[in-house]
């Protein structure tokens, strides 16, 4: 019998998923009316210990959503990392402005040594506003991204962003339930601790709704203009008046009731993520020319995906992915990074030598939350192999 394929990172519908949905259908309630919304929205803000969660209808619209009401328009920039998911960087220029890319540290987030370094030689203060010397825009803002769940370094962040007046903007998009075990944010979790950040319940994230988002805001007032701007801006919903350009961000009905039972599950999902982390770097870590690269100490990270780290030259990074492809078995490269993507290439950057070195020689590994002992070892069997 041949050996079945392996995916990446999958959905793990084992929970309520059937029977919420099939509420919501019975109801009748299925668009983006319905309670099952509401209810999702204050389940998350009750996880993420927040006083409100505003639902949309993907982590990239959650994060235009951020910029808005974090006043960032046209002509403002914004401090940016290189190592992410183009989503993260493409609502900044939704809003007209513009992102200057840095470059990460260990633990693949943002380097706040490398802003901090960038911003001290860049910029000056004009008017009470941190200013590019260059390019005379107002720098307004940085985005950060707990890339892969694995927290950045927020207590430096927060202080930097004080310093110099930035808004912080957490992407926390693939770090729910990442938290703080120690330090002064203890407790706190990835999204809470900035002044507004974004999750993201895509088809690939440690829960799902199919497609969607939450945003969540140290300000009430952002948050609050936020669902405004996600539901067309109506100042008056009987009399179809509108106060300003809103956007179609609704999550619908069907997927807050995906959403409600994926939550009730993600702390399993968390457990099992640790485990099978556990198991592969117990088998990889130093073997073969590999590494696992860790999590940020403590942090309870939600160990969203795993990445291999080919320490040896004679792992190629495509090679790899191609031999494993081989077998059934699906791995991927961290993304392309941002200053090297079609319009992105005039912008600002600087020090990224490390984010080039992690984007040639990082393989992330199966890490599904239903992933088996059994397909885990696969894995590692073919790695060892090669």
């Amino acid at each position: 019998m041949s050996e079945h394929f392996i995916p990446l990172s999958v959905p793990n519908f084992s929970g309520n998923e059937k029977q919420y949905v099939n509420d919501a259908v019975i109801s009748e309630w299925v668009s983006t009316g319905g309670s099952k919304v509401t209810d999702f929205e204050e389940k998350i803000a009750e996880y993420t210990h927040m006083p409100r969660a505003v639902a949309c209808n993907s982590g990239t619209s959650g994060l235009h959503l951020a910029l808005l009401a974090a006043g960032v328009g046209a002509g403002d920039e914004v401090l940016a990392p290189t190592l992410t998911f183009i989503a993260a960087v493409n609502p900044i220029r939704y809003v007209g402005a513009q992102p200057v890319f840095i470059g990460c540290g260990e633990s693949l987030c943002l380097c706040p040594d490398l802003a901090r370094e960038w911003l001290a030689d860049h910029t000056e203060m004009r008017g009470g506003k941190c200013t590019n010397k260059r390019t005379g825009a107002h720098v307004k803002a940085l985005m950060v991204v707990h890339v892969f769940g694995n927290m950045a370094a927020m207590p430096a962040l927060v202080q930097l962003c004080g310093e110099y007046g930035l808004t912080l903007i957490e992407d926390a998009t693939e770090a729910l339930g990442t938290t703080y075990t120690e330090g002064p944010y203890k407790g706190r979790m990835a999204g809470t601790i900035g002044d507004i950040g974004v999750y993201s319940f895509n088809g690939n994230k440690i829960i799902t709704t199919g497609a969607g988002g939450m945003v969540v805001s140290n300000h009430a007032d952002w948050a609050a203009h936020a669902k405004h701007l996600s539901t067309q801006a109506k100042a008056d919903e009987l009399q179809f008046l509108h106060d300003e350009i809103g956007y179609n961000y609704r999550m619908t009905n069907l997927q807050a009731a995906l959403g409600l039972a994926q939550l009730e599950q993600l702390e399993g999902f968390i457990a099992h993520k640790h485990k099978m982390y556990g198991f592969y770097r117990e088998r990889l870590d130093g073997k073969n020319g590999f590494r696992i690269l860790p999590f940020r100490a403590g942090v309870r990270s939600n160990q969203w995906f795993y990445s291999l780290y080919l320490e040896d030259a004679r792992h190629e990074r495509d090679a790899v992915i191609a031999a494993l492809r081989e077998k059934k078995i699906q791995t991927r490269p961290v993304w392309a990074l941002i200053h090297e993507q079609a319009d992105y290439g005039t912008c600002e950057r600087f020090g990224t030598q490390l984010a080039e070195d992690f984007r040639a020689k990082i393989v992330n590994l199966p890490c599904s939350t239903n992933l088996t002992e059994e397909d885990a070892q696969r894995v590692v069997d073919a790695l060892l192999a090669l």
